[in-house]
Order: structure tokens, then sequence, then C-alpha cells
């Protein structure tokens, strides 16, 4: 059995379909949700483990990007040198499920692991490159 680590992103107007059901049904594909940010008519994100036999594996996810969901490889940790940053925010911007937030009463930059995807997006955002993925 083969498993593989994903963040899917849902477009607004894949949002609202069943297509993961659909992926577990038609392909054998056992998934266990890791974490998740969806709302009804926005972006979702989830980041998923998806397990079964090579081929049906990857002709799941390749229907789940059939369907316009955006397929990525899941990284496994982000790491903040919080003491380096000056907490402008810009990551942010991109983080979609408020995992990094700037706080009061200080107005310092906060990374709340519990709600992170691990979508990696705030990597490329941070202007002194201070977050870094760990493999």
């Amino acid at each position: 059995m083969a498993k593989r680590r994903l963040v899917l992103t849902f477009p607004p107007e894949v949002v609202e379909r069943p297509v993961v059901s659909l992926m577990i049904k038609e392909f054998d594909v056992v998934t266990n949700i890791l974490r998740a940010e969806v709302h009804e008519g926005e972006i979702g994100r989830m980041m998923v483990e998806l397990e079964g036999e090579g081929r049906k594996l990857k002709d799941g996810v390749r229907y789940l990007e059939e369907q316009g969901v955006e397929v990525e490889e899941a990284i496994k940790d982000i790491v903040l040198d919080e003491l380096s940053c000056i907490s402008c925010g810009a990551c942010t911007a991109v983080c979609l499920p408020g995992a990094l937030k700037v706080e009061a009463p200080d107005w310092e930059l906060v990374l709340d692991k519990d709600r992170c995807i691990l979508c990696g997006l705030c990597v490329d955002a941070c202007p002194l490159q201070l977050i870094t993925v760990m493999f």
C-alpha cells in the first residue's frame, strides 16, 4: 500500500461538491483528514493522508486534479525564527487558516501550529525569509 500526505486546495465552485467522497468510493483510497479549513462559497484547504494500492492512489489523485482541486505534497513542520521576526504581517495575508496572526497587546507575530495546515505559502511571503520548512 502506498501512502501520500497532501494539501488539497478547493476553489469556491468545487467546495460544495463531494469530490473527496467520490474519490474514496471510486478508487478505494483510505483517507485520513489531518487538518481542514473549508467554508461554503470560499477557497477550502485540507491536509490529508491518502493510502491505497499504488495505481488506484495515483488515479484518485489525478481525479481530484481533474475536478479542479489543486494537489500539493505536504510538508512536515514549519519553523519561525521568532527572534529575528519584525512582525510585519506579510505572512498573515497568505495564511488562509489563520495560523499566523499579529496579536495585541505587543503586536507580535504568533504561529499557532494547531491551526496550520502545512501548505508553506507563508515561506515565500516572508520578506526576511524567516520561515522555513522541515522535511
